[in-house]
Order: structure tokens, then sequence, then C-alpha cells
């Protein structure tokens, strides 16, 4: 396995490791941006764009939601009662 300055390469991971580097850095993600140095934010941020750009890579024709779309959160919107003003 190579090493670069964010961890071990994404694309050295089995699927197994990737998504568990995935579901560690989108829990840690919340704390580091509230708490963690200038420093600690720009290496999560590499780390977790490095991740999420390989899982994209290996699973290009993933499901997509309708809801998490832009036309199906207009949808969405469209369908939300209207709250009376006071």
């Amino acid at each position: 396995m190579s090493r670069y300055p964010g961890g071990v390469d994404p694309a050295d991971l089995d699927e197994r490791q990737l998504v568990q580097e995935l579901e560690s850095v989108h829990r840690t993600r919340h704390e580091t941006l509230l708490y963690g140095s200038g420093a600690a934010l720009d290496a999560h941020n590499s780390r977790m764009a490095a991740l999420e750009g390989e899982y994209l890579r290996r699973h290009p024709q993933r499901m997509v939601s309708a809801g998490r779309t832009r036309a199906g959160a207009r949808a969405r919107t469209l369908r939300m009662p209207v709250q009376a003003q006071q």
C-alpha cells in the first residue's frame, strides 16, 4: 500500500476498508468543523474528498434517490403546506 500525506491512498483500500473509512470521516465531520484547528479541518476536507472521490470512481452507476436530486427537492417544496401568516 502506498502512503500519502492524508493516510493510506483510498485506491489501495478494499471495498470494506473504503466504506469503513467513509463512515469514520463522516462521523467525525461535525466535531472537526466545530472544534478542530484550521489545519485539522483542511486535512479532514482533503481526506473526505479523496475517499468520496474513490467511492464515486468505483460506483459511477450507484443508485440515486429521486428525493436527493434538485427536481426531487423542488417537488418536496411544492408539496409543503403554506403556513398562515401571523
